[in-house]
């Protein structure tokens, strides 16, 4: 899939068109309030561009599981007001239980030009995550354009990713521009040397991105839960350290393979442990071979910190996903900490996907310094892994 290829709201015209724009509004909600509108932010400039050029705006989500039925703790309805506030415009929600109903109909033939609305929850049909071509239709008979700008849903094959694109012209908003601009230069022509950071618990949910890596970087770095089945291929004694024992033989062939290609391949050589899984355990410092029973990893050590830091300084591009510990632990943060700094003063091209990892860099008031945080946990995983995304595969090429 050539990614980068693909159609943006630039190159159509959509003055006076009624633009169906699927977006990711699935924000954090307590109590019926937006505790976090980081999402809403990172689609405003593509709603901003369409009404600027006299478009009639209608814009579609999901939000939570409400499992393909109304409930009205998932109404978009705060979203709505939310957008107004950003907008300065108001932005009326459709109120159909069954997501385009006679008020979404009547709203969007009342549209004039620059109006934007917003219509329900596209998971209270059921149809949307069976992608059933119904549902596709009645999302496409509102609208003459189609813009997918939700990245975060991009490797879901629903109605309103992918189905709506049977019916309609689609193309891609600024912010799936910006993740495929940034993510698919990094794995085609990336900036040398190229170093990857992943993380995480498990090595099962990244074999297919270590695999597709091993072929294109210069570094891979392994820290998080998933580093301890790596040295237990090594032979190390991990203790009581997360292991997946069926990946033991994969990790100790994809080390292999790293030295045959050439790939510097790096995983802690040493460890902060704990006894017990627990924030406030009693911790130690102890070398990756040195693991005593009845003790477990939590985080990596300060000669891993060091040793990371330095294969990071001198990278051109830096891709990272995934924690170095549980860095949701104050105890057991440093590694993802001491990572995130040394990405931030690299002064590489510097993509960073995964919440946990997203979280420390936004935390530590990071951001600014990160060419590019993704705003899709899975789509960018599947993404690195070399998979086509359906909803970008959807959009329509250039000529």
């Amino acid at each position: 899939m050539d990614a980068l290829n693909k159609k943006t709201i630039e190159d159509i015209d959509v003055a006076g068109k009624k633009v169906l724009v699927r977006c990711d509004f699935n924000v954090p909600l307590l109590d019926g309030s937006i505790t976090n509108d980081k999402r809403i932010v990172a689609a405003l400039p593509t709603i901003k561009y369409l009404m600027e050029h006299g478009a009639k705006v209608i814009l579609c989500s999901h939000l939570g599981r409400p499992k393909g039925e109304y409930r009205p703790e998932f109404s978009l309805a705060p979203v709505a007001e939310r957008l107004t506030e950003y907008l300065g415009k108001e932005v009326k929600l459709a109120e159909d239980e069954n997501v385009v109903g006679d008020n979404a109909r009547a709203m969007a033939n009342a549209l004039e030009d620059g109006d934007v609305m917003l219509l329900e929850n596209v998971r209270f049909r059921k149809e949307e995550t069976k992608n059933e071509p119904n549902f596709s239709r009645a999302l496409a008979s509102l609208a003459e354009i189609f813009v997918n700008d939700a990245f975060g849903t991009a490797h879901r094959a629903h109605c309103s990713t992918t189905g709506v694109a049977d019916y309609l012209p689609a193309v891609c908003g600024f912010l799936i521009q910006k993740e495929i601009t940034f993510m698919g230069s990094a794995l085609a022509d990336p900036k040398r040397p190229l170093v990857a950071i992943l993380g995480g618990a498990k090595v099962s949910d990244k074999i297919g991105v270590i695999t597709n890596l091993l072929d294109k970087c210069d570094t891979l770095i392994i820290g998080g839960g998933m580093a301890y089945t790596f040295m237990k291929a090594l032979g190390h004694s991990i203790g009581d350290s997360l292991l997946e024992a069926e990946q033991v033989e994969n990790a100790g062939q994809m080390m292999k393979d790293a030295e045959a290609k050439g790939v510097k391949f790096l995983i802690p050589i040493d460890n902060k442990v704990g006894k017990e899984y627990k924030s406030d355990t009693e911790a130690m410092v102890v070398n990756s071979d040195e693991i005593p029973e009845g003790w477990m990893g939590l985080d990596i050590g300060p000669e891993s910190q060091k040793l990371f830091a330095d294969a990071i300084k001198g990278a051109g591009t830096i891709i990272w996903n995934g924690p170095m510990g549980v860095s949701e632990w104050d105890a057991f943060a440093g590694g993802t900490i001491a990572v995130a700094n040394a990405v931030a003063e690299s002064g590489a091209i510097s993509i960073v996907g995964g919440g946990d990892s997203v979280a420390t860099v936004t935390k530590l008031g990071f951001s600014d310094k990160m060419s590019h945080i993704s705003t899709g946990g899975g789509a960018s995983l599947e993404f690195l892994e070399g998979k086509e995304l359906p909803g970008i595969a959807a959009l329509n090429d250039k000529d």
